[in-house]
């Protein structure tokens, strides 16, 4: 009942020294107010059955001193809180900005680059316990799928259902990596990083791509870009009159674009030609330097005065209705 109980003003219960205060003080007023008569024999009062209100006699003071003790406590604002948990873990604000384009779904990587890139991503996070990671997809336009977060299941989660179609089409890198810096600008962690993965040139959106490097490189994030697919061609599957047609699409990753991002803000440029390339990044990675995040779970206090403060009313309800009946004496 009394477990994380704690109290606001805690000086206050010293107050509860009244308490015996008042029963000694009870005790020795009860005394002075006993009256003698001298009987020269006692045998015609030996019979004499005692009633219940002489034992009740003193349950006026008791409710008095009783409601008094509460009220003391109710002062003293008894507090109770929810779980309070608050621990230090190291590591890095990550948010990963991946390209959800129609591109992404070409072969040149198995099964195609969208799903190769969802699974290396994937097992990224679950090897980093100890980072705040989020996510920004983008292709014509941008969404935040998840918010910084240690909740490591939310962003597998997310990860697993990216697909291509939840956003108009065509590669607004600029736009992708702004919302990403939106995320990381006023992060604590010394170690601030955007991975940002495209299949293309910058051909949407409204943000310049050398103007999101500049934002980056102002608030301290450094940005590693990765360019996916082969050299030359890729096979692409296509809609046609005779259902789904694989065709040959020209590879066209604005490299120069994606090195000066990553030169320009401390970061590193990779080309992902084939599924194990991906891996390259995650290498770097792990070679920045951790920051120790401060994680609050959440702590509530709730006021536990009022049932007290209840409790004391109806006492003292209670000694007032007693004494204007049951106990009503001619001084009353």
């Amino acid at each position: 009942m009394f477990e994380n109980i704690e109290f606001a003003n805690p000086k206050l219960l010293w107050l509860l020294l009244l308490v015996p205060l008042a029963i000694l003080w009870y005790v020795l007023r009860h005394k002075k107010q006993e009256a003698s008569l001298n009987f020269s024999d006692l045998k015609g009062f030996a019979n004499l059955p005692t009633t219940w209100k002489a034992y009740f006699r003193h349950l006026l003071f008791v409710l008095k001193v009783a409601a008094l003790a509460l009220l003391i406590v109710a002062l003293a604002r008894p507090q109770s809180s929810s779980t309070n948990s608050t621990s230090n873990i190291e590591g890095i604000d990550i948010v990963m900005a991946m390209d959800v384009s129609g591109s992404m779904l070409a072969r040149d990587l198995k099964p195609d680059r969208l799903t190769a890139a969802k699974r290396v991503a994937s097992d990224f996070v679950k090897d980093r316990p100890g980072d705040r990671m989020g996510l920004v997809i983008f292709s014509g336009e941008t969404f935040t799928q998840v918010p910084l977060t240690t909740d490591h299941g939310v962003m597998l989660n997310m990860l697993a259902e990216m697909k291509n179609g939840l956003l108009d089409d065509g590669t607004a890198i600029g736009d992708g990596l702004a919302t990403a810096i939106s995320r990381l600008k006023d992060s604590e962690a010394i170690s601030k990083v955007v991975i940002l993965l495209t299949d293309g040139m910058n051909n949407a959106g409204s943000v310049d791509p050398y103007t999101a490097a500049e934002m980056a490189k102002i608030f301290g994030i450094r940005v590693y870009t990765i360019g996916v697919g082969t050299y030359g061609t890729a096979p692409f599957p296509q809609q046609t009159p005779f259902g789904t047609q694989i065709v040959q699409m020209k590879v066209d990753i604005d490299e120069k674009l994606l090195s000066t991002i990553a030169n320009s803000t401390g970061g590193k440029y990779f080309r992902a030609n084939n599924n194990q390339k991906l891996d390259e990044i995650y290498q770097e990675i792990d070679k920045l330097e951790r920051s120790k995040i401060e994680v609050t779970e959440f702590r509530r206090l709730h006021e536990e005065f009022y049932p007290l403060v209840a409790w004391a009313l109806a006492l003292l309800l209670l000694e007032f209705l007693l004494r204007k009946t049951i106990f009503r004496t001619l001084t009353d």
